[in-house]
């Protein structure tokens, strides 16, 4: 019902965000993996977002990628883990390291989850296998404009998501590409 959300970020409670589409904030649920990435409050924001519709909840989820959407849409699927186990999972791991865990049916990966035993491991990784590959894991396109061009240049040089976002938030607002990866670069050298 409703796919995408643009707008100003409001407040930031992790893993709650606040965004102000034109007037009407809405309340949305984001894995770490997009709230590390997220601007700074005030500073717009573009969201892909799933509604879960239940008998005693509305609830909106959002994502800073569609790898991240399709990955939480393939965990609800699954028996026994809603959209909170979902959002659990994506905070601890991201698409990429889920992707390479079911691919190799690397339980002990997905029980470093918090909420994870070894049981509800072994069911995602058999309930996951040929649903959850290489496409998915690829490359994680970002929130941000330039930030994600940034962090897509971090990831092909070989840092990782928290090294690559960790650079990111250093960065001045609004700095180009260019001299964006410069920055970075020299902040992840120190």
């Amino acid at each position: 019902m409703i796919g995408r959300l643009s707008g100003l970020l409001a407040e930031k409670n992790p893993p709650l965000i606040l965004l102000d589409c034109h007037g009407v904030g809405y309340e949305v649920w984001v894995p770490m993996s997009t709230f590390y990435n997220l601007p700074a409050v005030g500073d717009k924001l573009v969201l892909l977002t799933h509604f879960v519709v239940r008998e005693d909840a509305q609830m909106l989820y959002g994502f800073g990628s569609e790898n991240e959407r399709a990955a939480f849409r393939e965990l609800i699927k699954i028996s026994g883990i809603g959209p909170r186990m979902a959002l659990a999972v994506l905070s601890g791991m991201s698409v990429t390291d889920l992707a390479q865990a079911v691919t190799t049916q690397d339980a002990a990966r997905l029980t470093k989850v918090p909420g994870i035993g070894k049981k509800t491991a072994e069911r995602l990784l058999l309930e996951l296998k040929g649903k959850l590959g290489a496409e998915l894991g690829s490359t994680q396109a970002p929130v941000g404009d330039a930030q994600g061009d940034i962090q897509q240049a971090l990831l092909a040089l070989g840092y990782s998501d928290k090294e690559a976002a960790a650079a990111l938030k250093a960065l001045p607002a609004g700095v180009g590409v260019s001299d964006g990866i410069k920055l970075a670069l020299k902040a992840l050298a120190n």
